[in-house]
């Protein structure tokens, strides 16, 4: 009796061990869908990024301004910086590019003078006739097409990565760019 004691929990140790060794095994493949999956988003920002700056002479956050502006003649700073939901700081900085590039101007109101508007010039329009979509853009029309139940299943899941990889406090714009969105256009 003693002896077939011994062999069940012999076998039922083994069966653990195995299950065990599965769930891990699964466990190990999940991560590396997971890792994968992430990766695979940060390398097709990163890819549009370059893309944007080979094609059109901009980064991502230009871009994305200079559609802005074009879309919302004559806003001002603040009016923009609200739209895209960006720091006026950081908007103004993106814009001193812009302009220096000749591609925005920005103009005082002759009805208050301490309200500075910004205005598309045409060779800020010919840069948007031969850009590609920005990436957001893309991703915005597909997010939008889904059910209201896979929105939400989507925007919880990355939070939580977020909160995972110890990026839940990291102030960050909802702006698919990689690096500094204030940056100078890489050379």
């Amino acid at each position: 009796m003693k002896e077939a004691g011994a062999v069940l929990m012999q076998k039922l140790q083994e069966e653990t061990a195995s299950v065990s060794a599965s769930s891990r095994k699964g466990a190990n493949e999940e991560v590396e869908q997971v890792l994968t999956a992430i990766r695979r988003v940060i390398r097709a920002t990163d890819l549009h990024s370059r893309h944007v700056t080979r094609t059109a002479g901009l980064t991502s956050s230009q871009l994305i301004l200079l559609k802005v502006v074009r879309d919302k003649e004559l806003s001002t700073i603040s009016q923009l910086a609200n739209s895209i939901s960006l720091s006026q700081a950081t908007l103004t900085t993106i814009l001193d590019r812009l302009e220096s590039n000749g591609l925005v101007k920005r103009e005082r109101s002759d009805q208050d003078k301490r309200k500075v508007r910004v205005r598309l010039t045409d060779q800020g329009r010919k840069v948007l006739d031969i850009a590609p979509e920005p990436l957001q853009d893309t991703f915005i029309r597909e997010f939008e097409a889904l059910k209201d139940w896979e929105r939400s299943m989507i925007l919880a899941s990355l939070q939580r990565v977020a909160e995972m990889m110890d990026a839940g406090g990291i102030d960050a714009s909802p702006m698919l760019d990689v690096g500094s969105l204030d940056r100078p256009v890489p050379v």
